[in-house]
Parts: C-alpha cells; structure tokens; sequence
C-alpha cells in the first residue's frame, strides 16, 4: 500500500468529494473490510456500500485485498485503499467540488490556530483571509504530500495527516503576503527553541 497518493484526475476527484465514500476509505485504511461490515460501521445500507464500493474499485482508489469462503458457500471480499491516505490536488480540483473541500480545510486550519490561543499566542487573521488562508493550505498540502509519499515505515494514518497539514502551515507562515500575521509568532518560537537547545559539552 502506497503511503500518500496525491489526485489530479478531476473525475477521481469528484468521487472523493462525496463523503460516504471518504468515509469507507477511512475505515478500510484501519484494516481491510467487508461489504457488510462497512454497512455495519458506516450505518449506510448494503446496496448504498456496494455501489460506492464498485466507483473506488472503478477508479484504482481501493482493491481487493483477500477473498473467503463464508458460511453457506457464500464469498466475503475484504477491502484495502491503494494508499492509506489520499490528497486531492487544488489545482487540479473542478471550481465547483472546491467548496467541498475547502469547508474540511477550513476547520481543520481552525484547529491549528486554535493551539496558538491555547500556547498563549495571538495570531489575528482579518475578517475575510481565513478561507484565503485556508485556499492557500489547500494548495500547498498536495506539494507536501509528495515528501510523505515513499515511507519504509508503518504509519498512523491520522499521525500522517496532522504532519502534513502542520509542515504545509509551516511552509506558508514564511511567505512575506502573511509575514505580518506570523511574524510575532515565528519570533516568539525562535526564542522558546533557543531557550530549550541543550548546553553543548565540551
């Protein structure tokens, strides 16, 4: 299984703009499923599972993993996605399926600035630039994926996440267009990482 896959395909894209589907292919990314446990996880219906199922087999987003036989001659399929985490890329994305995903961007900035308040820094965004802020994290998430994309290593899917949208913040607080909203910020943590550097031994 592929660590990260960036989408560029706009119909690929499409499909991971329905949430049902993102959802099946968080469970699955946990462990490999069946049909009738994603319904049960999921609380959609078999039919609903299965139709959804057949678009991410369709677009190489998930394969068959393994095949049993279950009671009574019947055939259990398990689920994997081709990669356990998948970035839609924003320039890529049709304009109408980018208010799909920018609400998703847009909480999940808040949630990083929140730590901010929460460390005792103030980083005030005016009334207007947070969905700007957050279409420019939306872009600059998929070039940092990339980096993400080859790993020898098991990693936890969320714990992939959370580094990629922190470095891509990261990434943008650099740029001179939000220097003035971040500048305090990168000042003060210039300072906390001088005051936690080790005394270096002679």
């Amino acid at each position: 299984m592929q660590t990260v896959r960036v989408i560029r395909d706009p119909e690929t894209i499409k499909l991971l703009a329905d949430l049902a589907r993102r959802q099946l292919l968080r469970h699955i990314s946990n462990k490999p499923m069946t049909q009738t446990e994603l319904a049960e996880a999921t609380h959609l219906t078999e039919p609903s599972v299965s139709h959804h199922l057949q678009l991410l087999l369709k677009a190489g987003l998930i394969v068959i993993q393994r095949v049993e036989q279950g009671s009574r001659g019947s055939v259990k399929k398990y689920y994997e996605p081709t990669a356990l985490l998948f970035i839609e890329d924003w320039d890529s994305t049709p304009d109408d399926q980018r208010r799909y995903f920018i609400h998703t961007h847009l909480e999940r900035l808040r949630g990083m600035l929140s730590v901010f308040t929460l460390t005792n820094e103030v980083v005030e965004i005016p009334i207007g630039k947070l969905e700007e802020l957050a279409e420019d994290v939306a872009s600059r998430v998929s070039l940092v994926a990339e980096r993400f994309k080859v790993s020898n290593q098991a990693v936890d899917r969320e714990w992939l996440m959370i580094n990629i949208y922190s470095k891509s913040l990261e990434d943008i607080i650099k740029e001179k267009r939000w220097d003035g909203f971040f500048k305090p910020l990168l000042g003060s943590k210039h300072t906390r990482d001088e005051a936690k550097m080790p005394e270096r031994k002679s």
